[in-house]
């Protein structure tokens, strides 16, 4: 998500950037296969055409490997298979692709992903209410939205904390599944500020930070019990 969409001072570094998902976990984000983006109409038609740029970018090249080295020597010129290869190239292609992202995208990393999605989703609604809020001049809800920043916070730290233990469990397969340090979180400091939120709006985004959080607890707990 662009910083251009925090514009309040208070929003600044909740958002945890590409570049910083790369950084924490070593893997680009965009090498991850998420089934979640195929759900949501806009980000499935970014991903198959991102896919179809790759096929139709790498068909010339494998395209005339193969026709020089291998269908001319044993068929001479042909028309025919030309026309075939064109084809049938760019599915190959793609679907080696699915496989490739599949086989190399860990599912607890594929998990933190989409729960860092719906944190920056928090993030902008409460961006786009507070904007609504200034337009009708009400700051009645002022302490309700620091508390959701607050939550916000700390919602942050437990996913950083994730995916840099994801990284960790990946490069150290033999880590001790008793290593409880992994499992360190702030969900009791987020139940507390929970505990007096309303039913609005602000409780309602406060209650989605808190879930988040309850998530990562638990995709790390079930990796923890399967090693």
């Amino acid at each position: 998500m662009s910083k251009s969409n925090f514009f309040q001072q208070d929003l600044l570094g909740l958002e945890i950037s590409v570049g910083e998902i790369k950084h924490l976990t070593g893997i680009d984000p965009e090498d991850i296969f998420r089934p979640s983006l195929l759900r949501d109409s806009r980000k499935k038609w970014t991903f198959w055409l991102n896919e179809i740029s790759i096929a139709l970018a790498l068909t010339p090249i494998l395209l005339g490997v193969v026709y020089l080295f291998i269908i001319l020597p044993t068929r001479g010129a042909s028309l025919k298979w030309a026309i075939l290869l064109i084809v049938l190239f760019p599915i190959v292609i793609v679907v080696g692709r699915l496989i490739w992202l599949k086989k190399h995208s860990p599912d607890l990393l594929v998990n933190l992903l989409d729960e860092v999605d719906k944190y920056h989703e928090v993030v902008k609604a409460i961006d786009i209410k507070y904007q609504l809020e200034t337009v009708s001049n009400s700051s009645s809800s002022l302490s309700e939205r620091k508390k959701v920043i607050a939550a916000l916070q700390l919602t942050r730290e437990d996913l950083v904390r994730g995916l840099k233990s994801d990284r960790i469990l990946r490069e150290n397969k033999h880590l001790l599944p008793t290593n409880t340090e992994l499992l360190t979180n702030n969900l009791a400091a987020l139940q507390a500020l929970q505990i007096n939120a309303n039913a609005n709006e602000y409780g309602r985004l406060l209650n989605e930070s808190v879930q988040i959080s309850l998530t990562v607890q638990e995709e790390m707990r079930k990796l923890l019990n399967q090693r």
